[in-house]
């Protein structure tokens, strides 16, 4: 059905029943930050948004950029030892080389492996690289060639859709550090650092670009919009036209009045208390302000307490980035348990996983810590796929036995299933309690 840009008939979009069926999805962040591919890895991003840990210490790679002009950061420290004083920009040609090994159809065909029913790729992060030969021109010359020169994003596209997965794009609305480069150093300036100037139709362009070309069946914004609800809506609404059964994530917060002032150092400061204290109160929860309109919400390295109405996705690494960080020990990795056990609590919720793979920029491999990752989820649903993909939620996520032990409970086909929580989990269909008619 044809929407109207306007917020009523764009809440009349249902989620659509492939995403709610697929349960689990692949995140790909991977650009020109995966070159270096360093962060300090001693603290998650729950410290640095609770405040127990400050922004200099962030955990995520693909944030490289902007710690690298933090004063007193690890990155910088990392950076002069080992570039000296080597601009960022100069990996953008370290990341087109090692393109040069990628081959789309191995990637795709270990998500395919791994159960995954969909595939979110980064395709433009906060620096501005885009992985498409955009022919939206930057306003700065300097940053016109600012690509892969590669069509990344659809040779990525037709590989993962070849193995009858669908096909998503993440894009950076909120931020871009080739038109604002002033440094992020609190939660409020994530949102005080959204571009003004040309970046609005900028980015509104692009994204009508990866439309047009890509038809993405998942559009994931990240951080905010910088256009106002009015034109908001209005892409919305063409992207529903254009692609019936997408989805879009809760991250299109529109651009409000406020933004300019958030840079004040009182408002600043007035504002991280606030944020800190709903977090407090969340239990260090990292999940977006819900916007106006959105699909379904998506929490950051963090699930819910309960069942929800609502469809939601939890976004997370295999270990405390999302871009790949040459690093990180064994420690810092999800263990078998702990992925499989998340991912069954998530899909006993109503919740998918959107689990992010971190390839190397060098050589465009994905690394065998990830790989083995993936591997355990491919087993575990090779076992188990009765009892999660296309099911509901029961009337209750979890229950424990006499002997202690503790399951989940899906519902599908009429069937409630018992997922218990051994090592791995399995299956098995639940019969003490008759089910529900519907889910």
């Amino acid at each position: 059905m044809p929407y109207a840009a306007t917020l009523d008939s764009l809440r009349t979009h249902e989620v659509p029943a492939w995403f709610h069926d697929a349960k689990l999805g692949i995140f790909i962040h991977w650009s020109v930050s995966s070159v270096p591919g360093f962060a300090p890895r001693e603290a998650g991003i729950d410290a640095i948004f609770s405040g127990e840990s400050e922004q200099t210490d962030s955990p995520y790679t693909e944030w490289y950029w902007n710690s690298l002009k933090l004063e007193g950061s690890a990155v910088g420290r990392y950076h002069r030892e080992h570039y000296g004083d080597q601009p960022y920009e100069a990996f953008a040609d370290d990341f087109r080389r090692g393109l040069e090994q990628w081959r789309p159809d191995q990637w795709a065909r270990a998500f395919e492996e791994a159960g995954a029913r969909y595939v979110v790729l980064v395709t433009k992060h906060h620096d501005g690289f885009c992985l498409w030969p955009s022919e939206v021109p930057h306003p700065k010359p300097e940053y016109r060639g600012w690509n892969t020169g590669r069509d990344v994003v659809g040779e990525l596209a037709a590989a993962v859709r070849a193995r009858g997965m669908r096909f998503g794009v993440y894009y950076s609305g909120g931020l871009d550090w080739t038109f604002d480069d002033r440094p992020v150093r609190g939660l409020v300036d994530v949102l005080a650092g959204m571009p003004g100037g040309a970046y609005p139709a900028y980015a509104a362009a692009q994204v009508r670009e990866l439309i047009d070309r890509y038809r993405p069946d998942v559009l994931w914004n990240d951080i905010s919009w910088p256009q106002p609800n009015a034109e908001l809506y209005e892409l919305l609404a063409d992207y529903y036209a254009a692609v019936p059964e997408g989805v879009i994530n809760d991250r299109w917060l529109a651009r409000s009045w406020l933004i300019p002032w958030l840079r004040l150092g009182p408002i600043n400061r007035l504002g991280e208390y606030l944020v800190k204290r709903q977090l407090a109160k969340t239990g260090g929860m990292i999940a977006p302000p819900a916007p106006p309109m959105y699909d379904y919400r998506t929490p950051e390295y963090a699930s819910f307490d309960d069942i929800q109405q609502g469809k939601w996705e939890c976004v997370r690494g295999m270990d405390k980035s999302f871009g790949y960080n040459h690093t990180s020990t064994p420690e810092d990795f999800l263990t078998k348990r702990e992925l499989l056990h998340s991912f069954v609590d998530i899909v006993s919720k109503n919740g998918n996983l959107l689990l992010n793979v971190g390839p190397r920029g060098v050589d465009a491999q994905i690394p065998d810590e990830q790989r083995e990752r993936l591997r355990w989820l491919g087993e575990f649903l090779g076992a188990n796929r009765e009892a999660v993909y296309g099911s509901r939620p029961w009337t209750h996520a979890e229950g424990v036995d006499d002997a202690g032990v503790s399951a989940r409970f899906t519902l599908n086909d009429g069937r409630v299933y018992r997922i218990v929580l051994d090592d791995p989990p399995r299956a098995e269909i639940h019969a003490d309690e008759p089910a529900p008619e519907s889910g």
